[in-house]
């Protein structure tokens, strides 16, 4: 068996072999085997060894490399390999002392030394295979993104979504083979974006402007921000939920009940690499919290269609929201399958489900919240105070 580590991973620019360290040289020098993309493959002629194409889609070629243990292989991806790269999905399977890596500059680092972006101060975004909504909590005139996108149609996608949200008059900088012979930056607004002849690789620098609305970074989001039948948590007691859940970094919240999807939604938008599991008694509000989830840029909120807690999902979650189908059953189960530490949070709105609060609460301790809110309204030539249906919250650590 070759000696450890077998596999090299190597990021490669548009540049070819002219752009690789002596060492990445030299491991393709000694390579028995070479994986990588037709591009790739393309961008190293001169190859001594076997070459294989990696197949389509990525995850596919996952078992054959594995194979291949006892090898010297090398496996080509673009740029750096772990920003927005191969690199994680390859070396999630091996162990440390399996492989090493030998990056290149990344498309971003290129594309901001080709703007003078400060890369710090710009938001990076992998849209290559990533659902175009994740830019709408980012659209704030003024600001810089970078975008990967797969080809000239997800530009053109791209700029049609921005000019559909308002911001037609962002510049888009649609950068080309960066870093390559065939390299090329130009620039358009958005909402006059209609070139036929944009090549791949390709990157998008936008300078957001124009006046769409600004998605709101603070929880408790706008109610007109979620589509809904009416159930939906509503914006204030949504905060205070919210900040009873707590969210952190990376954390899986179960949002039972999920109506709208409106928590979920936002407990994703706290974090980038938080995770949440929506359950839904009803398929057509099933539908509307992922719709919800897309529109708003975390895709990633996972829907489950049925009824808790015949239905709760497999993973454990590190919180809990109960906003519907509370019921002493869905408590028993819950309390007997968490986990210590998992927090749990429950609203209630009916006589009988704050009576089922306050006797959980009694027995298990935690704080018992009472939200009482009003809102003006006209009354005549005047104005009075119309209360809205109390809301009883239960919060608790497991």
């Amino acid at each position: 068996m070759a000696d450890l580590p077998w596999l090299t991973i190597i990021g490669l620019g548009e540049d070819g072999a002219d752009g690789l360290s002596a060492a990445a040289r030299a491991v393709l020098e000694r390579a028995e085997l070479v994986f990588g993309a037709a591009r790739h493959l393309s961008l190293l002629p001169a190859l001594k060894c076997e070459a294989r194409e990696w197949p389509v889609p990525f995850a596919d070629g996952i078992p054959l490399l594995l194979a291949e243990r006892g090898r010297r292989v090398v496996l080509l991806a673009s740029g750096d390999p772990f920003w927005f790269g191969a690199g994680t999905s390859v070396t999630g399977h091996l162990s440390g002392q399996e492989w090493v890596a030998y990056p290149a500059p990344s498309s971003f680092a290129l594309a901001a030394s080709r703007l003078g972006w400060a890369l710090q101060d710009t938001t990076c975004l992998g849209l290559h295979a990533a659902s175009l909504g994740q830019l709408r909590p980012h659209l704030v005139p003024g600001q810089h993104l970078l975008v990967t996108v797969r080809d000239g149609a997800a530009v053109a996608a791209l700029a049609a979504r921005l000019a559909g949200e308002g911001f037609g008059a962002s510049t888009l900088h649609v950068l080309e083979a960066l870093g390559g012979p065939r390299e090329r930056v130009r620039s358009v607004r958005a909402d006059a974006f209609a070139w036929q002849d944009v090549a791949h690789p390709t990157l998008v620098g936008i300078e957001t402007a124009g006046e769409g609305a600004v998605f709101p970074r603070a929880s408790g989001r706008p109610d007109g921000w979620f589509e809904s039948d009416g159930q939906l948590t509503k914006q204030p007691v949504r905060a205070l939920t919210l900040s009873a859940l707590a969210p952190r970094a990376g954390e899986l919240l179960w949002d039972i009940g999920a109506g709208s999807g409106s928590i979920g939604i936002e407990w994703l938008l706290a974090h980038p690499a938080n995770r949440a599991v929506a359950v839904e008694a009803d398929p057509v509000r099933g539908a509307r919290a992922r719709a919800n989830a897309e529109r708003l840029g975390v895709d990633r909120l996972q829907v489950l269609v049925g009824h808790a807690p015949t239905l709760l999902p497999d993973c454990l979650p590190d919180a809990v929201f109960v906003g519907g189908g509370l019921s002493q059953q869905l408590l028993e189960v819950l309390w007997g399958r968490l986990p210590a530490s998992t927090r749990l949070v429950a609203n209630a709105v009916t006589l009988e489900s704050e009576a089922l609060l306050a006797r959980w609460h009694g027995a298990e301790g935690g704080s018992l919240l009472r939200i009482e809110l009003a809102d003006a309204v006209p009354l005549g030539t005047r104005h009075g105070w119309r209360a809205r249906y109390p809301v009883v919250q239960w919060s608790v650590t497991r």
